[in-house]
């Protein structure tokens, strides 16, 4: 099998920055505002309202441009995208992008599943196309785009769930190459945990047809209970499973990223696999839950500011929604610019 290597990363937040206090004044007396799943970070990023998904995902794409040359982004063979709000009717964002872009990539997926684990779950379908067919390059895109829009409505905002999400959009080039290697991948998928995160509206109605209630996430505190539960085990579990697929022991890893729905969830996702904070960088305080957007963002931030060193282990860790898939991924760092 051709190795796969991860040779660039970028990022991309909104300009508009919306503090904790945005939320508060808001804040009604809704009976989930105390429980820990919904303690609110201090900033996060909103998209703007003349702004979508492909717009998010063309500047997320920018910087790897600019660094890589427009002709390795103009001849990619694979562009596979995930975005979290689709707002491109039929078209889908992968082939706006590729319109924008001015590239006609042989294999263009929009996935939808994977929620907060799709960039890992990217990463091994993009691989798996390029191990089985004459494709060597790939770009991938992740977009988060509904804090902005689902939770800053009249009637969900006030809600304890709108505080904490926040919008980004990440991207990394992929290419059959020895330089920075992607060493391991672990996807599992757990449909009978489907059904315990739905999106709900009141009075009820398709989400495409007009009314006057608004979309949220149905939550409850039993299906809360659950996805802590999942979520703490899965996180790790993962983790672990492409550690032991890979021949190294939790200690060997040097970074690692995961999504980051709470704080408590990362303190104790680094407490199970036993790494200091220092190995287990998170962007919650300025960004919130970037849902899948949060490894690739991550990834950037601490690569732009050189806390990567080349030769690391990167480890990718992630569960989706409530515990219905979760995914991880290793890579040997190599040839992502630090400091651009």
């Amino acid at each position: 099998m051709d190795t796969v290597s991860l040779i660039d990363i970028a990022g991309y937040l909104p300009e508009n920055r919306v503090g904790a206090d945005y939320f508060a004044r808001f804040a009604d007396s809704d009976r989930l505002a105390a429980n820990i799943m919904f303690r609110a970070p201090k900033f996060r990023h909103h998209i703007a309202s003349d702004e979508n998904a492909v717009d998010m995902a063309e500047r997320a794409v920018a910087p790897l441009i600019e660094r890589n040359g427009s002709e390795l982004v103009s001849n990619v063979d694979v562009l596979i995208t995930h975005t979290q709000l689709p707002d491109v009717p039929v078209l889908g964002t992968g082939g706006e992008l590729a319109r924008r872009l001015g590239i006609t990539p042989d294999w263009v997926v929009d996935l939808h599943n994977g929620g907060c684990a799709s960039f890992v779950y990217m990463i091994k379908l993009a691989r798996q196309i390029m191990q089985t067919s004459d494709a060597s390059t790939a770009l991938i895109v992740s977009v988060q785009n509904s804090a902005g829009q689902i939770f800053t409505q009249s009637d969900v905002r006030v809600l304890a769930q709108s505080a904490v999400p926040g919008d980004g959009a990440g991207a990394c080039l992929l290419m059959k190459s020895e330089a920075a290697p992607v060493l391991g991948l672990e996807c599992r998928t757990y449909p009978e945990f489907a059904g315990d995160m739905t999106a709900a509206v009141d009075p009820p109605r398709k989400y495409w047809e007009a009314g006057t209630g608004q979309l949220h996430i149905g939550f409850t505190e039993t299906k809360i209970a659950k996805v802590f539960a999942r979520g703490n085990r899965l996180v790790p579990e993962v983790a672990l499973a492409v550690c032991k697929q890979i021949g190294i022991t939790p200690d060997e890893i040097d970074t690692l990223v995961t999504n980051q729905p709470n704080r408590l969830f990362l303190r104790n996702w680094r407490d199970a696999l036993e790494l200091p904070p220092e190995r287990h960088p998170d962007t919650f305080d300025e960004c919130g839950n970037l849902f899948g957007a949060a490894i690739p963002v991550t990834l950037d931030l601490e690569n732009r500011a050189g806390r990567i060193p080349n030769g690391s282990l990167v480890m990718m860790s992630a569960f989706a929604h409530a515990g219905d898939f979760a995914g991880a991924g290793a890579v040997r760092w190599g040839a992502a610019p630090v400091g651009v």
